[in-house]
């Protein structure tokens, strides 16, 4: 036996919607009497142009402090992390922070590195040049 729909909707889905009069064709000639027309007055306009100077005007802003900046990390010891995050904000600011514990860890490994090299090159040296051991 089928079971029946009484007008409840399973999860994920809406009702349909119950109209009374059918949707009034429209030609797309004229707006809709609710809707605002698409073109801008004066006022606007120049409302739009003062917001796009001023936009402008900050990136422009924006763009000379990244120059200044970019110049001070070239001179700092520790530069921040490269990438595309902004100043100032939380993933920046943690990218530094594991910035710091990387560049600890590799100048650790260099250490390292390094000095195990100089102890194989000395025992290079006293075994098989001046055959010492």
């Amino acid at each position: 036996m089928a079971k029946r729909s009484r007008g409840t909707t399973r999860p994920g889905q809406r009702r349909p919607t119950q109209r009374s009069t059918p949707r009034p064709a429209t030609t797309g000639t004229t707006a809709p009497a609710g809707r605002p027309s698409l073109a801008l007055t004066p006022e606007e306009e120049a409302r739009a142009a003062e917001l796009e100077a001023r936009l402008v005007a900050e990136e422009r802003a924006a763009e000379e402090s990244r120059v200044r900046n970019r110049g001070r990390s070239r001179v700092a010891p520790e530069a921040g992390p490269r990438g595309r995050t902004r100043e100032g904000s939380l993933l920046a600011a943690r990218a530094a922070e594991e910035y710091t514990y990387v560049v600890r860890d590799v100048r650790r490994i260099v250490q390292i590195g390094g000095g195990l090299m100089v102890v194989m090159l000395v025992l290079y040296l006293l075994i098989e040049v001046l055959h010492v051991l």
